[in-house]
């Protein structure tokens, strides 16, 4: 395991630094999301008991991931969750000019997989500890760590659900997705479907004779396709979305055997993505019953032995607008600017809807940089969000 090196430790190297020096080691652990992750979690435990900050552990049901929750400051009255989670996406594309999980500085850059999305805010987090400790705050800072947001925000739920049995919960969530350290307040929720249809096969000069699974999968992609279209003419519309209506589209396809031979199995995927004021499991339900009142009898009449069959395989809800709460309130006059709110997901909803506690999204780094190769942070990001995490200190230092 990866010990907090010493330097790293040392209270007389500059927050900036000893932020490089962090996400230095955070790259270095391969968490893509079908690894675990509980090497850069004992490193993290690590570092924050070097400062006398105690974490508590909430382990999967595998064994082999885990989320990190650690709280500086008193816990008797509503305080502020630093959000990060731990996991990246697969570094293998072409294109790398460095390795993946070795940060390397360059033109004010730092590259490597994770180093925006989203272990540079994480490192700054990390990097401010010493400072919230030093700072005695009158509400606490909870860092909460979490496994597998990349595969379906699969982590946070346990973290929202201990946080909200405190006794006395957080206030505000702040998640820090890479935002250029502008103000996010609204992201779309998403759920991912697989579809399974279920035919004969035969050979194709008999075509009629038999119930061709890539033909009535098309057909269902169709039903998807205009309920997209519908959504785009009729709405529902928040302008303030980088995308202003909910999206519903098939995303990847497989059937067919043989050019000769009728298909008997298709599958594909497709996703919605909601606006918050969007019932996404009502749109569902509507295309299920459609599909099982008109194409299904279809397939049937010619074998009863065939059908249609939707299996969800992730969700994660929409964020709503939280600058009405009392803890986007306390800190409003030190908010970056506001960018808007975003069609890619984040764990915001997570902590809004299974922990009752309201959420934005501040982050270091710029979302056109997540998911490719040579992945990077602008070193001057993380200053900003050092800067901000500085100004939020004091306000809870100062409040009552």
């Amino acid at each position: 395991m990866l010990k907090a090196k010493s330097f790293v430790l040392d209270s007389n190297l500059s927050p900036l630094e000893r932020t490089k020096q962090i996400l230095s080691d955070l790259v270095s652990f391969d968490t893509t999301s079908h690894k675990s992750n509980l090497e850069l979690i004992d490193f993290v435990v690590d570092y924050l008991d070097a400062f006398g900050v105690s974490a508590t552990i909430l382990t999967d049901q595998t064994g082999k991931k885990a989320n990190l929750v650690a709280a500086i400051g008193p816990q008797d009255r509503p305080g502020i969750v630093l959000s990060g989670h731990t996991d990246v996406v697969p570094a293998l594309e072409e294109g790398w000019r460095t390795r993946p999980f070795e940060l390397v500085e360059t033109a004010g850059r730092l590259v490597g997989r994770g180093s925006c999305d989203m272990k540079g805010f994480v490192a700054c987090v990390l990097a401010m500890v010493p400072e919230f400790v030093e700072a005695r705050i009158n509400r606490p800072i909870w860092i909460c760590l979490s496994h597998d947001e990349e595969v379906g925000c699969l982590g946070a739920p346990t973290i929202a659900s201990w946080l909200a049995k405190r006794t006395v919960p957080p206030f505000l969530a702040i998640v820090g997705e890479p935002t250029e350290m502008r103000l996010v307040t609204g992201q779309k929720g998403k759920i991912a479907m697989r579809c399974h249809v279920h035919g004969t096969s035969g050979h194709s000069s008999f075509a009629p004779d038999h119930v061709n699974a890539v033909d009535y999968a098309a057909r269902i992609v169709s039903l998807i396709a205009a309920r997209a279209e519908r959504f785009r003419c009729e709405g529902p519309f928040d302008p303030d979305f980088t995308v202003p209506h909910s999206t519903m589209l098939a995303t990847m396809i497989q059937g067919g055997v043989a050019t000769n031979i009728t298909p008997e199995k298709c599958s594909f995927t497709f996703e919605i993505r909601s606006l918050p004021v969007h019932d996404a499991r009502a749109e569902l339900a509507e295309l299920m019953t459609e599909v099982a009142g008109t194409l299904v009898p279809e397939m049937q009449e010619i074998n009863p032995a065939t059908g249609v069959v939707f299996e969800e395989i992730f969700s994660y809800p929409a964020m709503g607008d939280g600058t009405d709460s009392m803890g986007f309130l306390l800190f409003r006059d030190i908010m970056p600017d506001w960018s808007g709110k975003v069609s890619y997901g984040s764990e915001g909803g997570v902590f809004e809807q299974v922990g009752g506690i309201p959420s934005i999204i501040v982050g270091p780094g710029s979302i056109a940089q997540a998911h490719k190769p040579g992945e990077f942070i602008e070193i001057e990001q993380l200053d900003k969000c050092l800067g901000f995490l500085r100004q939020m200190t004091g306000r809870l230092k100062q409040s009552n």
